[in-house]
């Protein structure tokens, strides 16, 4: 239920204080019901400012007994408001005791305790990121605020049996009356966004890890009963987890037992609470008939990023919100590392990369933008976006490029060593980096204060008398919101020069001594720099932002030729996609302006593709990389008054050329490609990835090749197979494909992720009818408006990620997800607000879709009550520019 009306006061980084009152430690004592849940809290307090009022924060909860040193408080000995406690005269060391009551089965937000599935058979449990432990008890909830925490729950045992929360176990029994107790003491200080507690009737698994520093550390897996056997692969990628950050980075867990739970019930992918990571259903089970193998890899990637927060969130957490990518964006980059070192490097860079363009790319182009360390926000949950995941992670990404691995590695060992047991910042983070390095990095501030996507403009130029090589860097950030003048920031520029002959050149900057290496990084620090490189015979062909060590916007001065020669020739995998990626980008162009691509570029592209695809060494999953079109979102993103009809049917044009010129090789491909059946090693996905990606292909270049579909989906061993082919028939309307979608609905029943999946499918199909198709799948009997999984399968998919469908030109699409937005803000407007931001881009329109988004947008803001997640995104949105 919404609290409040309205957006909240904005708060600003310029107005940082520190917490004039800490806490010591704090003993929680729960009494768990899923209707009346009585809390106690005894909080040993500290003054740090003198003079300074007691001010505890709260939300939704019934406040039933003040105490200080043991002493019952009147009434009016204390102010109480909706948000506040505020109690006079306490002093240094006091110990302030309070009782509350909440009602976690009516907490439909998600945030604080809540009740996942029904009273009968569900659970409780918490999410207290950002600020939800204020929904369970009056706290100083802020981030800069650690404690150590001792928790003791008490329930009935029929109904919970198992009962967790952060920390070691110090203790359980039997309370006599059918009820039970459990303590749990972490004697790590955390703030309280860590805090967790998991109450309900579980199944588990359980395995073992020793330490490199000798801990012998339990691990847990729990699920409900009939999801258990689905925890196998989630248990193999935490010990996979664990020792690649003590290999990697020299992190060891710190505990004796590391508990993992899933539900399905949660509005984010995962939480890192302290020993007790809580985990959407959809990142933690997995097996061939019930799972992708992006699923898989997902499993992998968000353990991997959980547990990795133990050190870098956890130990060394963030001094207030704007800090969030100090966390999340360093977290990101290291999960990164982490699936790149285990499965394919080259496949996961291609991925992030994708993501970044279609999703933060974007976000910075339009009124929603903002710094990677904002300088102000409204409502915190509005900031869990791609610009502080994503782009904090590149930012990472380019200090680790920039340093070296060793070097960021000494960087983040004083890190840790200086900030262990507190809250820090950016500025705590380059300071660490930089000494660790005798390097001064204050520069970089500026990629953490600026919004906005640098655009890098390359241009080459070859001397043949003086036998060198002059590459011209220059770049410039657009205007944003709020900032409409930019610096310049530092861009390392990975490099290699191709010869003639297709080997890559020793490079040398003049005036340097000798060297062998083939790859420069060159760092692109003012507006504009020019780099000579010596001894180059001939003119070369100049391969940039190797691995994409930066993130912007690359404008090159390259040939067509000299982009197919490096399609076909890179030896780093990223920029070999990269330049294919270019081609289809510049054929899409001309198919957009024109009607048609240009003949001789078609040709270049598909030759060079028709070869990549002969080479059976190439990774599969580059081929299928190199053979898939950027989607529509990601092509529109250079356009002005965007036409998403005119976008699709450009896209179609050139994914069906190349489909036609390859089609042998695509069919003589796809032959090659089986038998891998239910194996999830990387390679088998690899392979199937590209066989998969073969037959989508072949029925855009003949429909009479949806029989191979008929025949992949009847014969499917697993269910990447068995959705891929339903996805091609019923992107070709083939006759049977709607008593093929009714039979996966029946097999798969009771089984909600896989449903999901199903839901996606019919919402992101690149036809406008998929809107109607959606309004009817909105009441279908497996489909809750109480659950994000299914809302974001649904509607986030037909809204966020099918632009012809959403942007009908009727704007039935617009109307669907309005009225979406407006029921869902009364359940969970984390949700709705997220679900918002799809109308984020509505200036970049064409004017009919401009103005039917705008009445939309318009509707939402008038209605009576709106949550302050929903106010915020809308106010933002509509912001003049």
């Amino acid at each position: 239920m919404n609290e409040t009306v309205g957006a909240k006061p904005t708060v600003f980084l310029r107005d940082y204080r520190p917490p004039a009152w800490c806490v010591g430690t704090i003993e929680l004592e729960i009494d768990l019901d899923a209707d009346a849940t009585v809390v106690t809290a005894r909080t040993t307090l500290q003054q740090a400012l003198p003079g300074v009022e007691l001010r505890f924060d709260l939300a939704a909860l019934e406040l039933l007994e003040v105490r200080i040193d043991g002493r019952v408080l009147a009434a009016a000995e204390y102010r109480l408001d909706e948000t506040s406690l505020a109690i006079p005269g306490v002093h240094d060391g006091a110990i302030v005791q309070t009782c509350v009551r909440i009602a976690p089965a009516r907490n439909s937000a998600m945030q604080g305790l809540y009740l996942s599935g029904t009273r009968e058979h569900g659970f409780l449990l918490t999410q207290c990121e950002a600020e939800g432990f204020r929904h369970i008890t009056p706290f100083l909830d802020r981030s800069d605020v650690l404690a150590r925490y001792t928790v003791t729950l008490r329930a009935e045992r029929a109904r919970y049996p198992l009962l967790l929360a952060n920390g070691d176990a110090d203790g359980a029994g039997d309370l006599g009356d059918g009820r039970h107790w459990a303590r749990f003491v972490d004697p790590h200080p955390k703030p309280s966004y860590l805090f967790a507690l998991v109450a309900g009737r579980f199944e588990s698994i359980e395995d073992h890890f020793v330490t490199a520093e000798g801990r012998a550390v339990r691990l847990l897996i729990h699920a409900e009963a009939d999801a258990i056997g689905r925890c196998g692969w989630a248990m193999q990628c935490l010990k996979l987890a664990m020792r690649w950050d003590e290999q990697r980075f020299g992190r060891c867990y710190d505990l004796d037992a590391f508990h993992i739970v899933a539900t399905h019930d949660f509005t984010m992918g995962a939480m890192e609470n302290k020993g007790l990571n809580i985990f959407n259903a959809k990142y933690l089970l997995a097996d061939p008939a019930s799972a992708t193998d992006d699923d898989h890899r997902h499993v992998l990637a968000v353990i991997g990023h959980e547990y990795f927060h133990n050190w870098s969130g956890n130990r060394v957490t963030c001094r207030d919100w704007f800090q969030l990518c100090l966390k999340e964006g360093l977290t990101v980059y290291r999960e990164q590392e982490f699936e790149s070192d285990v499965a394919s490097r080259t496949l996961r860079r291609i991925e992030d990369v994708r993501l970044l363009w279609r999703a933060q790319f974007s976000e910075d182009a339009g009124p929603l933008a903002h710094p990677v360390r904002p300088d102000r926000y409204s409502e915190i949950n509005n900031f869990y976006t791609a610009t502080v995941y994503e782009k904090g992670a590149e930012i990472a990404r380019m200090l680790g490029v920039v340093l070296g691995r060793d070097g960021f590695r000494r960087g983040l060992d004083l890190y840790f060593e200086r900030h262990d047991g507190t809250a820090a910042t950016v500025e705590d983070l380059l300071a660490a980096l930089g000494d660790a390095n005798e390097r001064d990095l204050s520069a970089w501030l500026a990629w953490y204060a600026q919004a906005g996507t640098p655009v890098l403009h390359a241009r080459g130029h070859h001397d043949p008398r003086r036998r060198c090589y002059e590459l011209t860097l220059r770049q410039h950030t657009p205007a944003t919101p709020g900032q409409p003048y930019k610096q310049p920031v530092p861009i390392p520029v990975a490099v290699a020069l191709y010869g003639a002959d297709g080997a890559a050149q020793r490079l040398r900057l003049d005036g340097e001594a000798g060297s062998d290496a083939c790859e420069r990084v060159l760092v692109l620090g003012a507006e504009s720099a020019t780099f000579r490189f010596v001894d180059i015979e001939s003119s070369p062909v100049a391969s940039l932002l190797r691995g994409y060590s930066a993130p912007v916007r690359l404008v090159q001065d390259s040939t067509a030729e000299e982009l197919a020669a490096l399609a076909c020739h890179d030896d780093d995998g990223f920029n070999r996609w990269f330049a294919a990626d270019t081609l289809a980008r510049r054929l899409f162009a001309q198919a957009h302006a024109e009607g048609e691509p240009d003949a001789h570029l078609l040709s270049l592209w598909t030759r060079c593709l028709g070869a990549m695809l002969d080479e059976r060494e190439l990774d599969p999953a580059l081929a299928a990389e190199m053979l898939t079109v950027a989607d529509s979102a990601s092509l529109a993103d250079s356009l002005v008054d965007v036409d998403p009809e005119a976008v699709h049917q450009a896209r179609a044009r050139i994914e069906t050329a190349l489909a036609s010129a390859l089609e042998a090789r695509l069919l003589a491909r796809y032959r090659a490609l089986h038998g891998d059946g239910g194996s999830i090693d990387s390679r088998a996905q690899a392979r199937r990835r590209l066989r998969n990606t073969c037959l989508a292909a072949l029925c855009r270049a003949d429909v009479r090749h949806r029989v191979l579909a008929q025949a992949h989906y009847a014969g499917a061993h697993n269910l990447t197979d068995r959705l891929a082919a339903l996805g091609v028939l019923l992107s070709v309307r083939d006759a049977g494909v709607d008593a093929a979608l009714e039979g996966f609905a029946r097999h798969h029943a009771g089984e909600p992720l896989v449903l999901d999946k199903w839901f996606s499918l019919q919402a992101t199909e690149a036809d406008p009818r998929a809107c109607d198709r959606v309004a009817t799948l909105l009441a279908h009997r497996a489909f809750r408006w109480t659950n994000p999984n299914n809302v974001f399968a649904l509607l986030g998919a037909f809204a966020l990620r099918n632009p012809r469908a959403f942007h009908r030109a009727d704007g039935n699409g617009y109307r669907l997800v309005a009225d979406a937005i407006l029921k869902l803000d009364a359940i969970t407007p984390q949700v709705a607000a997220r679900l918002a931001t799809a109308f984020g881009a509505w200036r970049r329109h064409e004017p009919l879709r401009r103005a039917l988004m705008h009445r939309e947008l318009d509707r939402m803001r008038a209605r009576e009550r709106i949550s302050p997640d929903l106010a915020d995104i809308l106010a933002r949105s509509l912001a003049a520019e």
